[in-house]
C-alpha cells in the first residue's frame, strides 16, 4: 500500500497535488541564459534587481544608441508560463524582447515575477505592478536605473504580454487607469493569446490563487466596469485558431469593444496556429507576421 505522502490528490495541467500537500511540477527547470550584447543588431541587455523582499527583477534591453541623448519608446513585458514556469531568461522571452528592441527601437524591461508554488498568486500581479511602478520612478530622471534615466521616452510607454503574462498585462492597464501613474503615459497594450478564463485551466488558475474570488474574479473574467478603466489609449489583441485560449481571447475583444472605454482595440487572429507558435519557431514565415505587427503597433505611437 503506499503511503500517504505518494498519493496524488488531484492532477492539474502543469502540476500535481499531494495528499500531503507536495506540489510537483510537470516542468519544474527550463533554461536560462545570460544577457549579453548582440553584435549584429547592437542591442544590450542586463539584470537589475527592482525588489529585494519580495524578490522582483528584471532583464533590461536598449538599442543601439545613435546619440548620448537619444530617447527610446519603452515596453513592460510580462511573459507566460501558466503562471508557474518561465523567465525573462529564458532563451525564447531573451531572444524575442532583443527582437522587439532592435526592430522597434524599444527599451524593454522584462519582468521576473514571483512564481506558483514558492509565490503563488496574486504575487506575480504584484510583482509585476511593482515592477512598472519601478520603472516610472525613473520620470525625472533620478531612478536607480541609468539607462531609463537618460533614454527613456516615458510619454510612449507600452505593456504586453503572452499567455498569463497577457492576463497580467491587462491588470496592469487597469490598476494604471484606477490608480494613475504619475508622469506616464500609457499608449498601448499588447494581449498575445492572453488566458481569461473559460478553460479547463481555470481550476487551475483557481488552486494556484488561495484567496480567489472564483469563476467571477476580476482577474480571471474582467468585467465591463474594469474594462472601460483600462489606462491605455490603444489595445492590440492576438489569439491562434488552434489555441484553447482562442475563445477567451475573442470574447475579450467584443466585451472591451463594448464596455464604453474610450479607446481604439485591434484584434489578429493567426489562423491555423498554436498558442504562442511564434516563441517556439521565431523564423516560420507567420512568427515573423506576428512579430511584424507587435512592433508595427510600438511604432506607431
Amino acid at each position: 500500500m503506499s503511503s500517504i505522502d505518494s498519493q496524488v490528490a488531484k492532477e492539474l495541467r502543469f502540476f500535481r497535488v499531494y495528499k500531503d500537500g507536495r506540489i510537483e511540477l510537470f516542468r519544474p527547470h527550463w533554461d536560462k541564459i545570460p544577457p549579453c550584447d548582440d553584435p549584429i543588431t547592437g542591442v544590450r541587455s542586463k539584470d537589475v534587481t527592482i525588489s529585494s523582499d519580495p524578490p522582483v527583477s528584471a532583464r533590461i534591453f536598449i538599442p543601439k544608441l545613435t546619440s548620448p541623448t537619444h530617447k527610446f519608446p519603452l515596453l513592460l513585458y510580462i511573459h507566460g508560463g501558466g503562471f508557474c514556469m518561465l523567465s525573462p531568461f529564458s532563451p525564447q522571452y531573451h531572444n524575442f524582447c532583443s527582437t522587439v528592441s532592435a526592430q522597434a527601437g524599444v527599451i524593454v524591461v522584462s519582468v521576473e515575477y514571483g512564481l506558483f508554488p514558492t509565490r503563488p498568486i496574486p504575487a506575480c500581479y504584484d510583482d509585476s505592478w511593482a515592477a512598472l511602478q519601478w520603472v516610472a520612478s525613473h520620470v525625472s530622471g533620478n531612478g536607480p536605473e541609468p539607462w531609463l534615466n537618460h533614454h527613456a521616452d516615458f510619454s510612449k510607454l507600452h505593456i504586453g504580454g503572452d499567455s498569463a503574462g497577457g492576463n497580467i498585462s491587462h491588470t496592469l492597464a487597469f490598476r494604471v487607469g484606477s490608480i494613475g501613474l504619475t508622469g506616464v503615459k500609457v499608449d498601448g497594450v499588447i494581449l498575445v493569446h492572453p488566458y481569461f478564463g473559460g478553460t479547463e485551466d481555470d481550476e487551475t488558475w483557481l488552486f494556484m490563487n488561495p484567496t480567489n474570488g472564483g469563476l467571477q474574479d476580476p482577474r480571471l473574467k474582467p468585467p465591463a466596469d474594469d474594462l472601460n478603466k483600462l489606462g491605455c489609449e490603444r489595445v492590440l489583441i492576438f489569439v491562434a485558431e488552434k489555441d484553447h485560449l482562442y475563445t477567451p481571447g475573442k470574447e475579450y475583444y467584443e466585451e472591451l469593444k463594448k464596455s464604453g472605454w474610450g479607446g481604439k482595440v485591434e484584434l489578429v487572429e493567426n489562423h491555423g496556429e498554436e498558442h504562442c507558435f511564434h516563441l517556439h519557431g521565431p523564423k516560420y514565415e507567420k512568427a515573423v507576421e506576428l512579430t511584424n505587427k507587435f512592433v508595427s503597433f510600438i511604432k506607431q505611437a
